[in-house]
């Protein structure tokens, strides 16, 4: 299998993931949890997880999602709060009928709200 190697900063080291993954949300989609109460707008994706072990391994056992699949960077919502999550595929389901995401950092990243999903700024793209 093709691979390829990335320096994660988050993870503090180099990551090697496969060329080629089939990522099933892109940038600026609307996503929520499968298990819990939270939803948020896609800003960016990692082919496989890329965060620190220490992250990882303060998931449950029973519920920690597997390392080879692409995890995401939301700007994430629930009733209480707005934050930033890191979320396995597995995890994740479309929740572009739910409207816009009110986390205050949307508008720094993203032109506008249309057809339940989210258009990155024209600045941050190449």
């Amino acid at each position: 299998m093709d691979r390829a190697e990335f320096f994660s900063a988050q993870a503090g080291r180099t990551i090697i993931a496969p060329r080629q993954t089939r990522a099933r949300f892109s940038i600026g989609d609307v996503v929520r949890h499968r298990l819990f109460a939270f939803r948020g707008v896609v800003f960016d994706i990692d082919p496989v997880f890329a965060n620190s072990e220490e992250w990882y391994q303060s998931i449950p056992e029973d519920i920690r999602p597997r390392r080879d699949q692409p995890f995401y960077h939301l700007l994430a919502e629930n009733d209480e709060s707005t934050y930033v999550a890191y979320v396995s595929q597995g995890n994740l389901v479309s929740d572009s009928a739910g409207g816009p995401v009110h986390h205050p950092n949307v508008a720094e990243l993203f032109e506008q709200f249309k057809d339940g999903r989210y258009r990155m700024r024209r600045s941050l793209t190449h």
